[in-house]
């Protein structure tokens, strides 16, 4: 193993190389929803996305500064945290592709303000925007957590450039 300097890495460190590593990293798989100004729905698929506090209840994810639905997202009061379903995948392909309509075709029902809350998730979290704070490329946003449901489905993974299956081992 190889121990660089901490002034040597932040000179040396590759853009491309450090979102490969990070890649490493496996997460769940989100869609973040919201309303825009005129009442329409608007989400975003998204993998930044990790809790923060219990007390008080409080979420954390990230969105890209140059996103086209950046505005949206930034003036938004409420927005939905719809955690996805193994069997999700077009979802997150959807909402994750440009220049279409992420709407069409896909279920959901509103909730807390109206905010869209997309069929057969894992689970959802509700939340009121708390903060956001500048970071870099991004911006964080901080939610507090108004209103939760679960249901009984294995959730999506991705890692390594791919989506992974969740599977429950035993210690």
């Amino acid at each position: 193993m190889t121990v660089i300097s901490t002034e040597a890495a932040q000179s040396a460190l590759d853009p491309l190389e450090l979102r490969r590593c990070l890649g490493s990293f496996v997460t769940g798989v989100t869609v973040m929803t919201v309303l825009d100004a005129d009442g329409k729905p608007e989400g975003i698929t998204a993998n930044s996305f990790s809790s923060l506090s219990l007390d008080p209840p409080l979420i954390v994810w990230s969105l890209r500064l140059s996103s086209r639905s950046f505005n949206t997202y930034k003036n938004a009061l409420h927005f939905a945290v719809n955690i996805l379903a193994q069997d999700q995948m077009p979802v997150s392909n959807r909402f994750a592709a440009s220049g279409v309509d992420r709407f069409e075709g896909v279920e959901y029902t509103p909730g807390i303000a109206g905010v869209p809350l997309i069929k057969g998730c894992v689970a959802y979290l509700e939340c009121r925007l708390e903060a956001s704070y500048p970071g870099g490329d991004h911006v964080l946003f901080v939610g507090r957590v108004e209103r939760i449901h679960m249901n009984e489905r294995q959730p999506l993974a991705y890692g390594g450039g791919g989506y992974l299956a969740v599977q429950q081992l035993t210690a």
